[in-house]
């Protein structure tokens, strides 16, 4: 295998406990996927299913209790603390709530610059064009880089956060339900955005959500998990138009359709089953 061919992150027999005094919660149970080169990943499940573990995991924000994580061939959870500070170069992510990687009391310019001022140190008028550029790229003008996050609507901030994830050109991003937050009406325009904004870039995505309507635009191979375990696994395509597991079957279920009366069953059925994935209006805005 060539260093081209190789995938970009390889997970396998991965499982994460969380302990609790003597009671143990196993997150994440065996589960092995992997993500090639300039590839969409969907992570798909319902709340508890494991599938932020997983991100978290790979984003060394958790240990596993389990198997291995490979980035680019190398194991980065034997790797020391130096080979990790430099791995975030490569590894970025973007957040359900852009809160998290914006800090409220800096302008956001001074946000999208750190990862440049840490891992590819430049003069500051150089840092400050290339900060106007990437707001530009995600649709803000320059002058948004001197104003602070409360000025933002959460659609902004989370294209906010999409630059501050992708001035670097990372090679890998998390995508940890990044507009599931979003109005339905702005979800769209940032789920297009992260698509063009991969095929200039190159960069993988290991997108996770609870939505199977946006994983399948989005996404190359679909990894379905349940209680922490996968249920299914392949070419997106495949999985959303004949899926083979019936907790999958379920979770398409969620999505909207056009006929209210075929949607009140979907809804009555996925009632049933307990699932707690929303109805998906984007879908629609999509496709």
């Amino acid at each position: 295998m060539t260093a081209s061919d190789r995938p970009i992150l390889e997970v396998q027999n991965l499982s994460v406990e969380y302990r609790r005094g003597r009671r143990v919660n196993l997150a994440v149970d065996d589960v092995s996927l992997h993500i090639a080169p300039r590839e969409t990943l969907g992570l798909v499940g319902e709340s508890g299913s494991g599938k932020s573990t997983i991100g978290k995991a790979v984003l060394g924000l958790v240990r596993p209790t389990g198997g291995s994580i490979r980035f680019d061939g190398n194991d980065i959870l034997t790797a020391p603390a130096s080979q990790r500070r430099a791995l975030a170069r490569d590894l970025q992510v973007i957040y359900q709530d852009p809160h998290t990687s914006l800090d409220p009391t800096k302008p956001i310019g001074y946000s999208i610059a750190e990862p440049v001022q840490i891992h590819e140190p430049a003069s500051k008028d150089v840092v400050r064009e290339r900060v106007f550029a990437m707001l530009r790229r995600v649709g803000l003008d320059e002058d948004a880089a001197r104003k602070f996050p409360a000025q933002f609507s959460g659609g902004q901030k989370q294209r906010i956060a999409i630059a501050r994830a992708l001035i670097l050109s990372p090679r890998l991003v998390v995508c940890d339900e990044p507009v599931s937050a979003l109005d339905l009406s702005i979800q769209a325009e940032v789920i297009n955005l992260m698509a063009e904004l991969q095929r200039e870039t190159g960069a993988s995505y290991l997108f996770i959500s609870h939505d199977l309507s946006i994983v399948h635009y989005l996404s190359d191979r679909i990894a379905v998990l349940r209680k922490g375990r996968l249920v299914e696994y392949g070419d997106a395509g495949r999985i959303y138009e004949d899926p083979q597991s019936d907790y999958t079957r379920r979770l398409l279920a969620a999505a909207p359709v056009p006929d209210p009366e075929l949607q009140a069953q979907r809804n009555a059925a996925r009632d049933k089953d307990g699932l707690d994935a929303r109805t998906d209006a984007i879908a629609r805005a999509i496709r």
